[in-house]
């Protein structure tokens, strides 16, 4: 995530501090956890908690062969990428833990089981169609009225990236009348419940 991008999630995330300051923040999608340390700031000056999720083992362009494949996150005994060590080292290093709770898990399979309604929901995790359509059909119900849904690697232009953000989240967050566009920032866009 780029700094510009970073700071305008942590500015968003305080949008709901003092109105919705007893729910927590939910983002989907972890990896190392950059945008965590952002979010997990935002969630500190609002005193509450945020539950990051995510199964460590990486999207599809993190996978090996791909543009995004990192061998220092493999796990040589399973022959898997596991990023949840590096992650906790990151929050332990931002001072983060007491504000941070991995939740490690698939995220389709997190959501069946969620009850809470959130304050703030930031979708960035997988890339393909139906991961992104299960994030948000799993997850954007629990964003509370006034809530904000903050959306990551939204691209109008095929050219710019791929279209699943934009064509499985975004399209309907907006035309399902629920959301309304309230900011952008590159690629991130910033919604609020009505």
């Amino acid at each position: 995530m780029p700094e510009n991008e970073g700071d305008a999630l942590h500015a968003a995330a305080l949008m709901v501090a003092g109105k919705l300051s007893d729910l927590p923040f939910v983002e989907i999608g972890t990896y190392c956890g950059r945008s965590t340390m952002w979010l997990g700031d935002a969630a500190r000056q609002c005193n509450t908690v945020l539950f990051t999720v995510d199964h460590h083992r990486g999207s599809e362009e993190n996978q090996e062969g791909w543009e995004w494949h990192d061998p220092s996150l493999m796990d040589e005994v399973i022959g898997k990428m596991d990023s949840l060590p590096i992650f906790r080292r990151n929050m332990y290093q931002a001072g983060l833990e007491n504000w941070v709770v991995a939740v490690v898990g698939e995220s389709p399979t997190v959501a069946r089981y969620w009850t809470s309604p959130v304050a703030f929901l930031f979708i960035d995790g997988g890339h393909g169609a139906d991961v992104a359509r299960r994030d948000y059909q799993g997850w954007a119900q629990f964003v509370a009225p006034g809530g904000i849904l903050a959306i990551h690697d939204v691209f109008t232009d095929p050219a710019q990236g791929g279209q699943a953000p934009y064509e499985e989240i975004y399209q309907p967050a907006i035309a399902g009348g629920l959301f309304e566009e309230i900011g952008v920032e590159g690629s991130l866009r910033i919604l609020r419940r009505h």
